[in-house]
Formats: C-alpha cells, sequence, structure tokens
C-alpha cells in the first residue's frame, strides 16, 4: 500500500513584521528616545560638574574653602552649571589633598503630571 501524497503543495510560511509588531515597535522606540530627551541633559550637568570639582580637587592653588569656592563659581558660569551652587559645596581636607563633594536632586518632568528624581552625589576623591 502506498501512500499518495498530497494534492496541495507544502505552503512556507512567510517571515517579516506584521503591521501590528512594527507599530509596537514604534511606539517603545518614540517612548525610549522621549525619556532619553529628557534624562540625558541631567546626567551631562552631573557630569560636568563632577568634572569641575576633580579638576579643582587636583590643583594646587585652591586650599581654602573660600579658594575653592570661587574657583567652582568661575566653572560654574563657563560651563553652564546650575545644580549646584558653590554654597553646596562640602570641602574638607584630608591630608594634604582637598576634598570637594556634592549632592543634590533633580526633578525631571516628563509627561503631564509624571516626573522623575535622580539623587546625584560626586566627590573628587573619586568615590
Amino acid at each position: 500500500m502506498t501512500i499518495a501524497r498530497s494534492q496541495h503543495p507544502q505552503r512556507h510560511r512567510q517571515r517579516g513584521v506584521t503591521l501590528g509588531g512594527l507599530f509596537v515597535f514604534l511606539f517603545v522606540s518614540i517612548v525610549i528616545a522621549l525619556l532619553a530627551m529628557r534624562l540625558i541633559p541631567a546626567y551631562i550637568e552631573f557630569g560636568t560638574a563632577k568634572n569641575a570639582i576633580t579638576a579643582i580637587g587636583r590643583e594646587r592653588q585652591a586650599q581654602t574653602p573660600v579658594e575653592v569656592r570661587r574657583a567652582f563659581e568661575a566653572r560654574a558660569a563657563i560651563d553652564d552649571i546650575k545644580a549646584v551652587r558653590a554654597q553646596d559645596l562640602e570641602i574638607t581636607k584630608e591630608g594634604n589633598d582637598v576634598v570637594i563633594a556634592f549632592t543634590y536632586r533633580k526633578e525631571v518632568p516628563l509627561f503631564s503630571n509624571l516626573g522623575v528624581y535622580i539623587d546625584f552625589a560626586a566627590s573628587s576623591k573619586g568615590n
């Protein structure tokens, strides 16, 4: 007894993205892009402030708290740092090194009444 083959050729499954899958992908991509556009400037400003206190901590000219605050004010004016003020700096001395630190919270509004709080902390010592 022989088994007869089907009269219908095998159908190959089509491969690709459905329209619904494309819409989901685009929606998720747009949401991620909007979040990034809102959050990245806060991280850039934090990095700029951290670089400023690290550079001031390495300099040997700024040894007193008043000199450190003045040096930070000058860098903040040039680099447009608004999240940290000179009064917010915690200045201590460890041996011969001046250690400068700051902490602050940044509120980033996202959509209407939804936002994100980000806590930032940095030290010129590297912690």
